[in-house]
């Protein structure tokens, strides 16, 4: 059997005025965007920081640190596909992946599908059955407070 690794990843962004809500590579128009250096994708950054873990790598800030403008902008999607290429360089590939939003908004159920396949065509995951995606309401905790969060579970396995 393939030595198997484990990394869990968070990343939170508050609400900002006048840009697009990206999740998993999905716009959300109509919903209020996040504030960030990059597009402030919390699914994807939660994702990539929980590859690194597994890896052994750091986290998202040593390698995409939001001083540099190179990654201002930066999609999460494009992000998450680096973050890939960092992984295999280290002779690890992506197996599964576990991801939670934590928002009171948006719904993700409608759009939750195209999330999935959105990372699980970046992660080289075939079978959709191992790219989860759900979403909690902290049904007004104040949790996350106006912005959203997400946790994320990666496994890779050694190559």
């Amino acid at each position: 059997m393939a030595e198997l690794r484990f990394g869990l990843g968070f990343d939170s962004h508050p609400r900002g005025d006048g840009r697009t809500l990206w999740l998993g590579g999905v716009s959300f128009e109509g919903e209020p965007g996040l504030a960030g250096h990059s597009d402030a994708d919390v699914v994807c950054h939660a994702l990539a920081d929980a590859l690194l873990g597994a890896a052994g790598l750091g986290d998202l800030g040593r390698h995409f640190p939001d001083t540099d403008p190179q990654f201002e902008g930066m999609t999460g999607l494009d992000l998450l596909a680096r973050t890939v290429e960092l992984v295999r360089a280290e002779g690890l590939e992506p197996e599964s992946c576990d991801v939670t939003l934590i928002a009171e908004r948006p719904v993700l159920a409608p759009r939750g599908d195209a999330v999935r396949r959105n990372l699980a065509a970046v992660l080289g995951i075939e079978d959709l059955k191992r790219v989860s995606v759900k979403a909690h309401r902290p049904e007004g905790l104040g949790l996350t407070g106006d912005g959203a969060a997400c946790l994320a579970l990666a496994v890779l396995a050694a190559r």
